[in-house]
């Protein structure tokens, strides 16, 4: 009975297995059903749900199809035929997670099936379109219910802020962005930029931030709101357009959504489409002072090249045929003038950074011509016309341009007769004549020749002005200008302009109006500037340094939002620092020059190390470092990358001793240094770059750089690895990457990333010897990478033989840094120690002097070497113990007093690996093998 029942169950099961074939599901699912009641072992019943499972699949009864693929794999976990129709109905019911899990199990174990990667695919795009629906259905009803607050008039306002805020976090996420312009919601916050409501609008605002981040958008009426009294607004629509400017420049069309999608333009269209409206801002009367300055802040980031690799220049081109003039309109504003247009005391220099930033992305002397042409048509048309207000509009236009691009304004001020109306106006009785005559007067004075030709002619009419003007506005700036003409011979101690102790008491009266709060920022501005020309001389700077109340003055106008003081400060610091480049001559060249009655330079004696040294202490006291910190954080145009350079100076000499670094570190400098070596000129990026190197040595890196932070400090220090820079800046650098190297295989991997590692093994070659060591040193942590690793075991390279060399060498550092490098690589790939001996013929001399070292640690990593050598191969251990290292070994075995514990321990393993491979007998064994002779 039992063989008759085996047989029918057999046939049921291959009629069903053959109507499945021919595509009879219903059938086949019949046979398999009478074969599951014959059926006499668990394992035959579980191959009869799977198959009954696949017919319920094509009969599209998931459910059944479901329960008979779980049998099956209750009975065997690991059947994949089952898990996978298991999966496929779980997902036809819409059971998505379920299904998900049962498919990725079924890749995981044959990661190679193609039905399995492709359902694992539909079900994860499944997953997320089922996720974003829950979302867009949940958010839909929130932003239903904001749009609902906002436009009933009778809510309560405290309800309508909240709600205006809550729109703000749900333009932020992307179900959210998407609802609100279904709903028509960018119209809304149109009709919400017009409320009088301070709250309401900036919400308003940085929904459209939300909505327009990394997406093109037109937006209306943001330049008028940009051009808002309340600065906080305009800060807002600033924000908002340079997210936009972004997303134009950028070219992001991936992402377009709802309802704009249909009338998007070309972006280039659109891009400057928004730049018409800038530019448009420029002359225009209803803009405030704040609202202009921002969009001139926006035209600096936005409009010249970002590199000047890229040669598409022509967006700068637009700006200038469209535009230049209307910018020059902000430049011969002068706001003490009836019907000025509104500025702040950053405007001028602001349009001064835009025009030169617009003049340095030229690429051609004929572009550069056409530049200087409207510039001096501007400058002509408004000192031709009848009247002083047309000169004065055009000399202000000359100063902004001598601020700027100064080539441009030499040539404006050359024009016949301009000179000499800044004089005439020097002499007026109007204050404002005079204010804008004696700064153009300022400005020109740059250049050595044309100081010469002001020492000569305007000297007195500035002493005058300074003497007998009642106005302080008027004196401060004579003062200035009397400060520019008595330092044109630099830090030549023995070219003077002026007599002896004249520029103490020019110095001394800067201090005075520097330190007078009674006086309005601008004035007590121009008192800095005063000192940054002074303090070329020494007498000077040991002057202020003394002067505390001076130097917080400094600090504090350093912190303030006058951002056109920020250049004078970094000036006056890099002078007290004496962080600027000097070149020392020759002292053949010297005695040359003196036989032949040149002129040679000479250093003034308070300018010696020592009285440097004193100076940083004391600004160092005085809270120099908060005030360079606050002026890197400064967003504005103000902060040039001449600003910049001289903070990042500044910076450079007050790490400069080991014992004020911590101080630094502890008021933010660490943090600030990171984007001064970034986004700075190339010899700023350079000492930026070299102070951060100086704080990584010897400072934790992890306290002075928390977080992700570290990371960033990476990319600056391999910079420094460059045959433009001096050896000491690349010993810096190796030393500090060689910290942090060792702290974590995530920084390992972002140095080797920065592609260090080929610029590292280049200073390994170095002649000077501490280069060479803290190279090798750098290689020694870096090898606990395993890219590393392959580098020095890739067929044809000598990189194992020049540790093994630089091991016996007779410089103690170099030879600790390679004999460690030799020690962890031969543990970590074992394969290595059967080369090393291939790599020189004194290799085991070498190693012998390593493991006879008086030195400590050169001894611990010989015995390393040895015993991994030992470790690898029974042969290497044969070669080691039939030379004197044996014997070596023995010694250093037995331990001592001058022998550390694990050194002894290791010599010991060492010995024991010999006897293991029986190369050599214990001392019991050598006794027996006596008493056994004859």
């Amino acid at each position: 009975l039992v063989a008759g029942s085996v047989k029918i169950h057999n046939s049921l099961k291959e009629e069903g297995n053959v109507l499945f074939k021919v595509g009879d599901m219903q059938g086949a699912a019949c046979c398999y059903t009478k074969a599951l009641k014959l059926s006499g072992s668990q394992a035959e019943s579980a191959v009869l749900h799977r198959n009954r499972a696949a017919c319920y699949l094509r009969l599209e009864e998931y459910s059944k199809a479901e329960s008979d693929a779980s049998k099956a794999l209750e009975t065997d976990p690991g059947d994949m035929k089952a898990r996978f129709r298991r999966a496929q109905a779980f997902q036809k019911l819409g059971r998505l997670d379920q299904a998900f899990l049962d498919v990725q199990r079924c890749a995981q174990l044959e990661p190679k099936n193609k039905a399995f990667q492709d359902l694992l695919r539909q079900l994860g795009a499944q997953i997320q379109h089922k996720v974003m629906l829950s979302q867009l259905n949940s958010t839909d009803a929130r932003v239903q219910q904001m749009f609902s607050l906002l436009l009933d008039a009778s809510a309560k306002e405290s309800d309508r802020q909240k709600a205006a805020q809550n729109l703000v976090v749900l333009s932020r996420e992307e179900a959210g962005a998407e609802q609100i312009f279904r709903n028509d919601g960018v119209k809304l916050i149109q009709k919400l930029l017009q409320s009088k409501q301070e709250e309401i609008v900036l919400s308003a605002l940085r929904t459209l931030v939300g909505l327009c981040t990394g997406h093109q958008s037109r937006v209306s009426q943001l330049c008028a709101v940009m051009g808002s009294d309340v600065s906080t607004v305009s800060l807002a629509a600033c924000h908002l357009l340079q997210v936009m400017f972004e997303a134009l420049t950028e070219g992001m069309r991936r992402e377009i959504r709802g309802k704009e999608e249909a009338i998007l333009p070309e972006p280039s269209k659109e891009l400057r489409s928004m730049l018409r409206h800038l530019l448009g801002m420029m002359p225009a009367s209803n803009v405030s002072g704040p609202g202009r300055d921002s969009a001139i802040n926006l035209l600096v980031k936005q409009v010249p090249r970002k590199s000047l690799k890229n040669p598409d220049n022509s967006l700068t081109l637009w700006v200038i045929d469209q535009g230049l003039k209307k910018i020059l309109e902000v430049a011969g504003t002068v706001p003490e003038l009836s019907e000025g247009l509104r500025l702040t005391d950053n405007s001028h220099m602001s349009c001064s950074v835009l025009l030169s930033k617009l003049y340095d992305d030229l690429k051609s002397d004929k572009e550069r011509e056409n530049f200087n042409k409207l510039c001096e048509e501007y400058v002509q048309q408004h000192f031709s016309r009848p009247g002083l207000d047309g000169k004065l509009r055009a000399i202000q236009t000359v100063s902004v341009l001598l601020q700027g691009p100064s080539d441009v304004g030499n040539r404006t001020l050359e024009m016949s007769g301009m000179m000499d109306a800044v004089i005439s106006l020097c002499a007026s009785e109007d204050v404002t004549h005079q204010q804008v005559a004696v700064e153009a007067l300022i400005h020109a004075a740059g250049k050595a020749k044309r100081a010469s030709f002001i020492t000569a002619n305007g000297v007195t009419l500035l002493k005058d002005l300074y003497k007998k003007s009642e106005n302080d506005r008027i004196r401060v700036r004579a003062l200035v200008g009397l400060c520019k003409l008595g330092s044109a011979g630099g830090t030549d101690f023995s070219m003077k302009q002026f007599a002896e102790g004249s520029t103490l008491k020019l110095a001394k009266q800067c201090r005075k109006w520097l330190c007078n709060e009674s006086l309005p920022p601008t004035s007590r501005r121009w008192s800095v500037e005063g000192l940054a020309y002074l303090t070329f001389d020494a007498d000077v700077k040991e002057d202020l340094v003394e002067d505390k109340n001076a130097l917080q003055a400094m600090f504090e106008l350093a912190k303030s939002e006058d951002k056109t003081v920020l250049f004078a400060v970094g000036s006056t610091l890099v002078n007290c620092t004496n962080s600027y480049e000097v070149e020392k001559p020759d002292p053949q060249l010297v005695e040359l020059a003196k036989y032949a009655k040149q002129h040679v330079p000479e250093e003034h004696p308070k300018d010696a190390p020592s009285y440097v040294e004193k100076r940083l202490a004391k600004l160092l006291e005085a809270g120099v470092v908060s005030a360079l910190v606050c002026m890197v954080k400064q967003e504005s145009p103000a902060l040039t990358e001449a600003c910049r350079e001289c903070i990042a100076r500044v910076f450079l000499a007050v790490v400069e001793r080991q014992e004020d670094r911590g101080t630094v570190v502890a008021q933010g400098g660490g943090k600030a240094l990171i984007p001064l070596a970034s986004d700075n000129t190339d010899v700023g990026k350079i000492k930026a770059a070299q102070a951060l190197a100086k704080i990584t040595i010897t400072s934790n890196p992890e306290i002075a750089f928390p977080g992700e932070r570290i990371y960033e400090v990476v990319r600056p220090l391999v910079s420094l690895l460059s045959l433009d820079c001096t050896l000491l800046q690349n010993f810096e650098a190796l030393m500090a990457l060689t910290n942090l190297a060792g702290i974590n295989d995530r920084l390992r991997q972002k140095i080797i990333k920065e592609k260090a590692v080929p610029k590292i093994e280049g200073y390994m070659f170095e002649e000077h010897d501490l280069v060479r060591a803290s190279a090798t040193e750098c290689m020694c942590n870096l090898v606990l990478s395993p890219e590393v690793q392959k580098l020095f075991l890739a067929t044809g390279n000598d990189r194992l033989k020049l540790l093994v060399l630089y091991s016996g060498e007779e410089d103690e550092r170099l030879r600790k840094a390679a004999a460690g490098t030799l020690a962890m690589l031969t543990a970590e790939q074992p394969q290595l120690c059967a080369w090393i001996p291939g790599t020189t013929t004194h290799w085991l001399e070498i190693v012998q002097a390593l493991l006879l070292s008086e030195i400590p640690d050169l001894r611990h990593r010989g015995v390393v070497i040895v015993q991994n050598m030992m470790q690898a191969e029974k042969s290497l251990a044969e070669s080691l113990m039939e030379s004197e290292a044996l014997e070596i070994l023995s010694v250093l075995a037995k331990g001592g007093e001058d022998m550390p514990d694990p050194v002894s321990k290791i010599a010991q393993n060492c010995l024991d690996k010999a006897m293991e491979y029986g190369i050599i007998m214990s001392r019991e064994g050598k006794e027996k093998c006596k008493g056994t002779e004859p």
